[in-house]
């Protein structure tokens, strides 16, 4: 296997079999950290339970309706949590098997922006958890309280945390995205400023897309994605200038 996942160059010529040995070999990397991660978070399932209700205001207990409800949960739970620890190499993998279609110059454009990918998602979901989470969960149970008996369902409530730290993650990679499409030549930072409105309106839209519905929720989430995007604009001003061969390459497409 490690002679199959060996590095390989832009230059060399592989046969779409070779492609997918390629592709299957880090397939199985990715499924074998996966594995790993899920059976440390399946043996410490008390720990990540603890994690997971620690948001809930204080003496709540998520209730199951059914035998197998405790166990499918923790399995469900224990799955949610292999994909946040084994994502960084997992984004890796995918890394590892595109980087060769870039060129040189191009691969140096890639790199930086790949390597922010797992330290924004770590933050993303970091952000979910300690900013989010609570008064989202807060609001949600608070709102008509006294028309409803608000009961928590183990399954529904692990569900909607897992969904919404993942959320939150892959939404912090906004610079990555507006990064690549400056180095790229796609846009510039003078567009991305005259857009500005409409890239607000889009951070409102995605934050409302969130599994964390309520308007409150809602505005928290939209602060971080704006700064995120200011924060695209000033790197891509710093940064965000094309590669030689990319402006080449655009210079000749504009004349043709």
């Amino acid at each position: 296997m490690a002679k199959k996942i060996r590095p390989v160059a832009h230059d060399d010529r592989l046969t779409l079999v070779d492609h997918l040995e390629e592709l299957r070999s880090r397939l199985i990397v990715a499924l074998f950290v996966f594995a790993i991660a899920f059976a440390i978070c399946f043996w410490q399932d008390e720990v990540v339970l603890d994690i997971v209700n620690r948001p809930l205001p204080d003496n709540t207990e998520p209730i199951t309706l059914s035998p197998t409800e405790p166990f499918l949960t923790t399995i469900t739970l224990s799955m949610y949590g292999a994909i946040l620890l084994a994502m960084p190499v997992i984004l890796y993998q995918i890394y590892a098997f595109v980087l060769p279609a870039f060129s040189p110059s191009e691969r140096k454009v890639a790199l930086p922006l790949l390597l922010m990918v797992p330290f924004l998602f770590v933050g993303g979901v970091a952000f979910s958890y300690y900013v989010v989470l609570e008064p989202a969960i807060s609001f949600l149970l608070n709102f008509n309280e006294n028309e409803f008996n608000t009961q928590i369902r183990a399954r529904d409530y692990t569900s909607f945390v897992a969904l919404s730290l993942l959320s939150v993650g892959i939404l912090f990679q906004i610079p990555v995205g507006v990064l690549g499409l400056t180095r790229l030549g796609i846009t510039t930072p003078a567009k991305l400023r005259k857009n500005r409105r409409y890239a607000l309106l889009g951070c409102a839209v995605l934050a409302a897309l969130l599994p964390t519905i309520d308007p409150v929720t809602m505005l928290i989430e939209m602060v971080p994605l704006v700064v995120l995007y200011e924060l695209s604009i000033l790197l891509a001003s710093a940064w965000g200038r094309p590669s030689t061969e990319v402006a080449e390459r655009l210079a000749s497409a504009e004349g043709s």
